[in-house]
């Protein structure tokens, strides 16, 4: 992120919307628009060869291909963290989102002021919902039944220590340098936490790690 203003792609296809969108986030001295996409295609592409810090992206877009345009955006490298805004609180859109690795999921009939302050805890490596759908997401794991009870124990000292700081919303940027560990560590890391946890993605361990039925995670001594 250049500075501090956080660079944001809107992938929308309800004009009216996206304008309304586009000129509340641009009004706003910590944020930029740099660009504007209408359709699935186009925000990959824009997503590609602008690396954006944030992608808002409305899920149900025409074409039926929301999902896919996501995933795509995730698999990038420097594609930016998505953030769904949508209408949509269907309990599998959200499931589908969180799977495929969107960093949040926000509701358009959310307050703006509510919006912009989730879009700037994400811009901070945070993960963010609307309020509404916390209960859902503390209380469904990935095959969409009830959580049952798990355990923590068959995670190294440093993964619980990396699970901890995901359950806080933090992105692995910020955990490398917490831990002083460099990013590809951290993604290792990560990816033997989700293995272990029968998870898909960082966003689902955040979410398993607060949920009522996980372990607490226990501060522990830093290993080196």
């Amino acid at each position: 992120m250049g500075g501090n203003c956080c660079r944001v792609l809107l992938i929308d296809d309800h004009p009216l919307f996206r304008l309304g969108a586009a000129q509340l986030i641009a009004a706003q001295d910590d944020f930029e628009v740099i660009g504007e996409a209408a359709h699935c295609g186009d925000g990959v592409a824009l997503a590609a060869s602008l690396k954006p810090d944030l992608v808002l992206m409305e899920l149900r877009i025409g074409g039926g291909h929301g999902l896919e345009t996501l995933t795509q955006i995730v698999a990038m490298d420097e594609g930016g963290d998505v953030i769904v805004l949508t209408a949509s609180n269907s309990e599998q859109d959200v499931l589908s989102a969180v799977r495929a690795g969107a960093k949040g999921y926000l509701l358009k009939d959310s307050q703006p002021d509510e919006i912009l302050q989730k879009l700037r805890l994400a811009a901070r490596g945070h993960t963010v919902f609307a309020e509404p759908l916390m209960d859902l997401l503390l209380g469904v794991m990935p095959d969409g039944k009830p959580t049952t009870p798990a355990s923590t124990a068959c995670l190294t000292t440093r993964e619980r220590q990396i699970l901890d700081l995901i359950a806080g919303g933090q992105s692995n940027k910020h955990i490398a340098r917490e831990l002083n560990i460099s990013d590809g560590t951290v993604k290792v890391h990560v990816k033997n936490i989700l293995r272990k946890l029968n998870l898909r993605s960082r966003l689902e361990a955040a979410v398993w790690a607060l949920g009522p039925s996980a372990n607490t995670i226990t501060a522990e001594p830093r290993s080196p």
